[in-house]
């Protein structure tokens, strides 16, 4: 970490020499020295100092991508059914969030909900515009997370399905690599299993059964499936 202008330019230079010999070098144009306190946006994080705290929080770009593609999405499905609309949001929702849940996203996840929940609201309305608002929430809102007592949560009344909620994501702050650790090196075998073992534990246990009974790989094409200890690269994960 660089406190002055002279020392982040210093920096520039050494990394610049480092990556010459391997045949890499820094993108001029995309790279910039800036103050802490003024913060910056890298994959989808920004990066920020308040005060004296460093937080890292879902960028304002992310959160409006996210906002606008659940608004798309609901026109799309216009026309369909709760069913339809539970079935194609979850995933979305489900990737997002555990792509961000690392950081400082819980009022985020906040804000998002209750964007999603206008969204869903309006589809509703749409969806029966001969039918009073409490009807229409009566049918698609309730209390249908067994686990949660929310009267709000959108569902559909015939499959008791339901969607996730953002702030339902639990935030797991993660943990350092000590030292120089390797995956590689035998003599950390139980260094890297114990990060394994309790990295499990940021699965709500719902997931967790799903992933013991489904011995960690999609049905479908048998591939290992990404759980707590392989956090996801990208929200679309």
């Amino acid at each position: 970490m660089c406190h002055t202008r002279e020392q982040a330019e210093q920096a520039w230079r050494r990394l610049a020499e480092w990556l010459a010999p391997r045949g890499l070098a820094i993108n001029e144009d995309k790279t910039r020295i800036v103050a802490l306190s003024e913060g910056f946006d890298f994959l989808g994080f920004n990066v920020r100092r308040y005060g004296g705290k460093l937080l890292i929080k879902p960028s304002v770009s992310a959160v409006q991508r996210i906002r606008k593609r659940l608004t798309v999405e609901l026109r799309a499905l216009r026309g369909s059914n709760a069913a339809a609309v539970i079935s194609t949001l979850n995933p979305i929702i489900r990737g997002w969030a555990a792509y961000y849940r690392g950081v400082v996203s819980k009022e985020v996840f906040a804000t998002i909900d209750h964007h999603l929940w206008q969204d869903t609201y309006r589809w509703a309305l749409r969806a029966h515009p001969n039918k009073s608002k409490r009807w229409v929430t009566a049918r698609y809102f309730g209390e249908f997370n067994p686990a949660r007592q929310d009267r709000w949560v959108f569902g559909d009344r015939d499959s008791g399905a339901y969607l996730r909620r953002f702030v339902w994501t639990k935030i797991v702050r993660h943990q350092l690599v000590g030292g120089n650790s390797s995956t590689d090196d035998p003599a950390l075998a139980s260094y890297w299993a114990d990060r394994r073992r309790s990295s499990l534990t940021a699965l709500d246990r719902p997931m967790l059964r799903l992933l013991l009974v489904q011995h960690g790989r999609c049905p479908g094409c048998g591939n290992l499936l990404p759980h707590a200890e392989q956090a996801p690269q990208s929200p679309r994960e």
